[in-house]
């Protein structure tokens, strides 16, 4: 009897991520999403949440598995990782997409308001800070949401993901807006220069930076060309000293493809991992802007800023390392929740 009751009191007090699928009626259709729940969560502090959306025809679970794998990094940062599900589009095949084609009336942005909205009932969250990431059509519905969901998206990423020309007509902005793309330059999907479907990478660009009032020329680095046999090398843009001192940024991958840069999936640039490079830029705006912003700081040092302790390395199945005893690429996990890639040669 004794030991029973111990266990029953125990139990709450335990740490462990749980990795639940879900499902929501809404707007007559049964909606799935998968949310992972980090070990970190306590209700009594309010976790951010990061959307994850996985391109067209996709669906979220080999998002999840395959490509934009935030698990690792939500355990450690403790923000709550949601990947919906998009619904079939009777006008394109049946599709599995955000944004269905004309005609048609159905229109995602009031589910992930719904959503968030659902969540914020079962956990605790910090409303001024729900962010937004895609792949592909994933990442055109991030830009979507950033214009059109602007009250309640502090920050969002795309990746090889365009804007419909008109897309940015009917904003309804209300706050100054963190933006970070990653596109590759040689994309034929979403092609870096626009056509006559989809806005340039550079059009992008100018209308964030222009919204946000940052600085009119950006701060350019190369970045370490850590595997020179994926033939593609990095460039970051930094549009600063934006309202709230938010940043516009671009990692320009120079001969990069329709891909999410990740060592996971093998494929696409191996310099960067678009997974922590996305954590690292969002988690650092809440809706007034950048957190803690300081206008007499440079605050291009503070977005990159390495200052942050260890809690372990991992490599890139996400196992801990503690010997490096071959050539290999692993990653530090901080913990301010940034990641950190690191060749190590022997």
């Amino acid at each position: 009897m004794n030991r029973a009751l111990f266990l029953l009191i125990s139990l709450p007090f335990l740490s462990f991520s749980q990795q639940l699928t879900e499902n929501i009626f809404y707007d007559g259709n049964n909606r799935e999403y998968i949310i992972y729940i980090p070990q970190t969560y306590s209700s009594s502090n309010p976790a951010p949440i990061l959307f994850a959306f996985h391109g067209g025809s996709g669906y979220a679970v080999d998002f999840m598995n395959f490509e934009a794998d935030f698990r690792p990094i939500s355990d450690t940062a403790g923000f709550i990782l949601v990947y919906p599900q998009a619904l079939a589009d009777p006008g394109d095949g049946g599709s599995t997409n955000w944004m269905h084609k004309e005609p048609t009336n159905h229109d995602d942005i009031f589910f992930i308001e719904a959503l968030i909205d659902e969540i914020s009932l079962s956990y605790s969250i910090d409303n001024s800070r729900v962010y937004a990431c895609g792949y592909s059509l994933g990442g055109m519905f991030s830009y979507d949401l950033a214009c059109r969901l602007n009250s309640s998206i502090a920050a969002i990423s795309a990746v090889a993901g365009a804007a419909f020309i008109g897309a940015f007509d009917n904003c309804n902005l209300t706050h100054p807006t963190a933006v970070l793309s990653i596109p590759g330059t040689i994309d034929q999907t979403h092609p870096y220069n626009g056509n006559g479907w989809y806005f340039s990478v550079s059009e992008i660009n100018n209308y964030w930076a222009n919204y946000n009032n940052t600085d009119l020329t950006p701060l350019v680095y190369q970045l370490p060309d850590l595997s020179t046999a994926d033939g593609s090398t990095v460039e970051r843009f930094s549009w600063t000293n934006g309202d709230g001192c938010v940043v516009v940024e671009e990692l320009k991958i120079s001969n990069g493809d329709h891909d999410w840069p990740s060592q996971v999936n093998g494929w696409g640039n191996q310099d960067i991992d678009a997974n922590s490079e996305i954590w690292n830029f969002v988690s650092k705006f809440n809706l007034n802007g950048m957190i803690n912003c300081n206008t007499t700081s440079d605050n291009f040092l503070i977005l990159n800023s390495k200052e942050s302790n260890i809690i372990k390395t991992i490599d890139i199945l996400g196992r801990s390392v503690d010997n490096y005893t071959d050539n290999k690429i692993l990653f530090n996990i901080l913990n301010n929740g940034k990641v950190e890639k690191k060749l190590v040669v022997n």
